[in-house]
């Protein structure tokens, strides 16, 4: 791991295709593995925050397996599933009866304003850091008026490598909120997984953001 890193262009494309290979061969064991995880409290944390009427278009960005794809479908939203694993795709289909969309994050085709919620739970920090405010500013860009980003990742001091087979960039929080404030988003929230252990055993750093008014609209509701 280091602090600071600049890649390639083939650098950048190894970070997916390797990472990506990962999930691929070890999707079935995955889905075994996290099939049965308690992510209720970050589901409610962008359920509780959606504003307009239900059911919601959610997207699911990095949805694996399909898990929390079913659980938004069952309380009746619409789910929209994306991730860059073709097997991963498969799977959530199956196991969800969702759209899924197969796409890389480094090279997304998103709708504008088209999400009511966004629901990143455990995927962009597989983002390099170079690209990750790209990668931010179009998630805020496919989000409606005001709508909410909800993010999980596992937190670090900044640094960003490979793990075994798979590439990942870990942040403290002050840098994470540095990095999607700019991007156009303003904070509700933010906390550690899991609840009720000390901080040296939350490792996981779950926020919660919605997509800022832009200086036209800010303007408007100033002389309102």
């Amino acid at each position: 791991m280091t602090k600071k890193v600049r890649l390639t262009f083939e650098e950048l494309a190894e970070t997916s295709s390797v990472t990506l290979g990962h999930y691929d061969e070890h999707a079935e064991s995955f889905w075994q593995g996290t099939k049965d995880h308690d992510v209720s409290q970050n589901r409610e944390a962008l359920l509780q925050h959606l504003r307009g009427n239900p059911p919601y278009r959610i997207l699911d960005f990095g949805c694996g397996p399909g898990r929390d794809l079913k659980f938004f479908k069952a309380m009746g939203h619409t789910a929209i599933g994306l991730d860059g694993a073709q097997r991963f795709v498969e799977l959530a289909r199956k196991h969800s009866g969702c759209e899924v969309w197969h796409q890389d994050f480094l090279g997304l085709k998103l709708p504008a304003e088209y999400f009511d919620g966004i629901f990143a739970n455990a995927s962009l920090f597989h983002v390099p850091s170079q690209e990750l405010p790209r990668v931010l500013r179009g998630l805020c860009a496919s989000l409606k008026s005001e709508g909410v980003l909800f993010s999980s990742n596992p937190r670090g001091e900044n640094q960003e490598g490979w793990s075994d087979e798979r590439y990942g960039a870990y942040y403290d929080w002050e840098r994470w909120s540095e990095l999607v404030a700019a991007a156009g988003f303003a904070e509700i929230t933010h906390y550690y997984r899991p609840a009720g252990l000390p901080r040296e055993q939350q490792p996981w750093l779950a926020s919660v953001w919605r997509k800022s008014l832009d200086r036209r609209e800010a303007r408007a509701v100033r002389r309102e």
